[in-house]
């Protein structure tokens, strides 16, 4: 960094997006009511300009426009300039964002949109060439002087607009509740029209992961034993650990793949995609017992522990896609770099993983894939098995010392809490699966950390870095962060995760719902006004905060037998289940819930001395409607009144709707009476 360049506002931020533009000759601010202020003293209209530390095309903007001094002056001149992190403000992207598409514009980042002094919106765009941004900025600030009630009348139209409440946006306004069969197989049809049968995932290319859709698909075929759903799942999990998205040497997923193929990932890597994806694996692992998927989860974990955890127990955000000023530089290898590192054994492994001489990547390098099974390679090969996976374990070790010679991607080293609480619920997930003690001290180490670290008076926090938790916490941190505890309840017994659980629950009921609607609004109520207070409906590459919430709703009702916590569950389903039948790709994550509320939702509590073994037995089992409760002593969980050890040997009691079947003290017996008194159960009517 040249020392004539001089710092600009951003340099006191902790955001290494931000960060980024510190030195830009461009004069950002941060978002806040000192940029907002300056802007209505000086009578100017704003550009916020909006992006993230992995997105490749923000660095192309700033290196082209930001840098450029010419182009800055202009800025300078006629604009206050705002710069935001959408990671840390989601609240802010999504209001613009939502603008930038009621402006008839495809979204994406770098946004950058034109406000008024009243941060009120009149034009917006992405990612602009220097000359066409230098000709807009000239002809925004010219309209600005000249036509400056028409640009102010267009930003109170899309005020409105921003202010359009989402159920009024997707015609939602009845409450329909009955819980069909027909309804939820209608749901699963629906889904199944996007199928792309050949390659798996949903539709064309760009394609990403989309976890919630399979989860969704898992309790589909549990419920309906449809094996066409199992096998979408299959084909698309398969190609996705054996693509180039997947990384085939140090684990992980990228963000995702610009082919059909799965093969050419955006190489960026980010820590809520990984999360959700060990997930995924673990619970497909339960269903199939594919080995493939219990590696993928190993991998996916020693890659993030490796690269994304930071000494206090918190998971970093997320690994850029360039490095050297290459894409995928990093990750890549030339055939040439393969024969010097792996020798003899470079025409196998080329074999194994589709290595060309001219690459199927840009300059020559490759994109290590496979396309079968180490079985039928082994086979094909005349290798024992064994000998396969030992030579593979080899490459892998050679392969990754290379790597840690080259440049690294740059890392994005802020803690989000709404993210790790997705990861926290990955590593529970993977522990409940594979029982392996090394995920548990994980979930424990990252569980103490966000608790001790983003939570404070009972209120969550974003954003943490440098010791500091900074940016009020959005319905997506209490929503996932609540989802992840009562998996950590589930695997420790320990019930002050499930009380931490409420308390969150009780404070979003108190500072984000919203009486009229009966949904959450995605900002607390006492944090910083935006023009619009948005609510988050649509799942998307994460599941929304109000499916979320509507989930959480459902379980810790049955936990703490709160019937309004239930009556909410219900309300918030009813709201939207018209589009969840219509759009489940959108909706996947309500489409679970709907999962949920078919039949009612086991009951297993297992109490005595071997409660943690018996617990692990019935993990074995993909049993996605149950939650489970086990032994303390004195416990405040009215589900584990009474229940005692019977003949003082560890006891398991299934119940539904608070009616317990007869003790038993077999996993393979509460099976039975899992299995029988579900077929038998009706939901009642509500």
């Amino acid at each position: 960094m040249s020392q004539e360049k001089k710092a600009n506002r951003l340099i006191h931020e902790s955001s290494p997006y931000l960060l980024q533009h510190a030195y830009n000759p461009v004069d950002w601010h941060p978002w806040g009511e000192e940029a907002l202020g300056r802007a209505k003293a000086a009578d100017k209209p704003i550009i916020v300009s909006i992006g993230y530390a992995a997105c490749h095309w923000c660095h192309v903007m700033e290196h082209q426009s930001f840098e450029n001094e010419q182009i800055a002056e202009v800025m300078n001149t006629h604009f206050v300039c705002i710069k935001v992190d959408r990671e840390e403000r989601p609240d802010v992207d999504a209001i613009y964002m939502d603008a930038l598409q009621a402006m008839g514009v495809q979204g994406g980042w770098p946004l950058n949109v034109f406000l008024n002094p009243d941060a009120k919106p009149f034009y917006g765009g992405t990612y602009f060439p220097p000359q066409q941004w230098l000709g807009l900025l000239q002809n925004v600030a010219d309209a600005y002087k000249k036509s400056r009630q028409e640009l102010d009348k267009s930003a109170e139209q899309f005020a409105q607009h921003l202010n359009t409440s989402e159920l009024a946006k997707y015609g939602l306004g009845a409450s329909n509740f009955h819980v069909r069969e027909e309804d939820f197989r209608l749901m699963g049809y629906n889904l199944s029209t996007r199928f792309d049968k050949k390659l798996g995932g949903l539709g064309q290319a760009p394609k990403f992961a989309m976890p919630t859709n399979y989860l969704f698909l898992l309790r589909y075929h549990s419920h309906t034993q449809d094996q066409s759903a199992l096998n979408q799942l299959h084909l698309t999990l398969r190609e996705m650990a054996y693509g180039g998205i997947y990384d085939q040497m140090g684990g992980g997923f990228a963000r995702y793949s610009v082919d059909a193929e799965w093969l050419v990932p955006h190489f960026e890597k980010m820590l809520y995609d990984n999360g959700q994806l060990v997930s995924l694996y673990a619970e497909a692992y339960q269903v199939t017992k594919e080995p493939l998927y219990k590696e993928v989860v190993m991998e996916t974990i020693t890659f993030v522990q490796r690269e994304l955890m930071c000494p206090e127990g918190g998971f970093y955000s997320s690994l850029d896609a360039d490095s050297e000023g290459e894409e995928g530089r990093f990750y890549t290898f030339t055939k040439q770099e393969l024969q010097d590192v792996l020798g003899d054994e470079e025409p196998l492994f080329s074999k194994y993983y589709h290595v060309t001489a001219s690459g199927n990547f840009e300059h020559g390098r490759n994109i290590l894939h496979r396309r079968i099974s180490d079985e039928k390679f082994a086979q094909e090969n005349q290798l024992d098995l064994e000998v396969l996976q030992e030579m593979k374990a080899g490459w892998k070790e050679k392969l990754m010392n290379l790597r840690e010679q080259r440049i690294r991607p740059a890392l994005d080293d802020k803690v989000l809490c709404s993210w790790n609480a997705l990861m926290l619920k990955g590593l529970a997930d993977a522990y409940y699966v594979f029982g392996e003690k090394k995920l548990l001290a994980l979930v424990l180490q990252n569980a103490d950390f966000l608790l001790k670290n983003m939570l404070k008076d009972g209120k969550l926090y974003h954003n943490y870095k440098a010791g500091k938790a900074t940016i009020d916490g959005f319905l997506e941190d209490y929503a996932l962060l609540i989802q992840a505890l009562i998996r950590v309840y589930e695997i420790t017994f320990d019930e002050k995760w499930l009380q931490q659980a409420k308390s969150l629950i009780d404070y979003t009921l108190a500072h984000f719902y919203d009486e009229q609607e009966q949904l959450f609004f995605f900002t607390d109520n006492s944090s910083e006004k935006l023009i619009a207070r948005k609510k988050e409906i649509m799942d998307n590459v994460a599941p929304s905060s109000n499916s979320v919430m509507a989930t959480n709703l459902h379980f810790l009702g049955l936990y703490f037998d709160v019937e309004e916590y239930q009556r909410l569950s219900n309300n918030m389903l009813s709201k939207v289940k018209d589009l969840v039948i219509k759009e489940p790709s959108y909706m996947s994550n309500w489409a679970s819930l709907y999962f949920y509320k078919l039949k009612p939702t086991a009951e297993v509590a297992i109490v005595g001395a071997k409660a943690a073994a018996k617990r692990a037995e019935l993990s074995l089992f993909f049993l996605p409607n149950m939650l489970l409760l086990g032994t303390q002593d004195n416990s405040t969980l009215p589900l584990l009144e009474d229940k005692i050890p019977v003949n003082g040997n560890t006891t398991l009691y299934v119940c539904y709707n608070k009616t317990c079947q007869l003790p038993v003290h077999t996993v393979a017996d509460a099976l039975e009476q899992l299995k029988g008194s579900a077929q038998q159960q009706k939901f009642p009517d509500l």
